[in-house]
């Protein structure tokens, strides 16, 4: 036996004890947000593209306002690189490793840019934040795109969404007077 075996064994079961608790905090996230419900399945024809796709990463879905309590049920809450794009009737993020995500067009409330969210903290306004309706719970969905240009028309298309069906005379969203300013 070396002269570091006793402090080669202790680091690693220290960092199992470690990961055993974080393991266990997650399963009981999981156990405390059961009721929340499932996101709504990919249509088979979303329709056309209103914009051109956006690769990047989407960040995860937290609870609306509060981007610290990240939605571990139904896999929202895994960081995985994705394509964004835009349709008719939502917004659809084809996630890499993860399940898709589609936001239906109906439920979507807000769009804005914002500088972090969930442990992803980025330059000012780099990510783009979607506040949607998921059942009876308001939620906010994070996504990066890779190129920081592309939030500009991301944010217009999808605000445009957010408001199909509201009357004309509604004001913008304040992402939209921000992007005008």
């Amino acid at each position: 036996m070396g002269q570091y075996t006793g402090a080669v064994v202790i680091t690693i079961a220290v960092i199992a004890v470690l990961v055993a608790l974080i393991l266990l905090g997650w399963r009981n996230r999981l156990r405390r947000q059961s009721s929340i419900a499932a996101p709504p399945a990919v249509p088979a024809d979303p329709g056309v593209q209103l914009a051109d796709p956006s690769e990047g990463q989407y960040v995860c879905t937290t609870t609306a306002g509060d981007w610290l309590d990240r939605i571990a049920a139904h896999q929202l809450g895994i960081r995985t690189n994705a394509t964004l794009s835009v349709h008719p009737t939502g917004v659809l993020l084809a996630r890499h490793g993860a399940p898709d995500v589609f936001i239906p067009a109906a439920t979507i409330t807000n769009v804005q840019r914002a500088s972090g969210m969930a442990g992803k903290f980025v330059e000012k306004d780099g990510l783009l934040v979607i506040t949607w309706a998921l059942g009876d719970k308001a939620v906010d969905t994070g996504f990066r795109p890779r190129y920081h240009q592309e939030l500009p028309v991301l944010l217009k298309g999808i605000a445009a969404l957010g408001r199909a069906g509201t009357p004309n005379d509604e004001k913008p969203s304040p992402a939209e007077d921000k992007e005008n300013q």
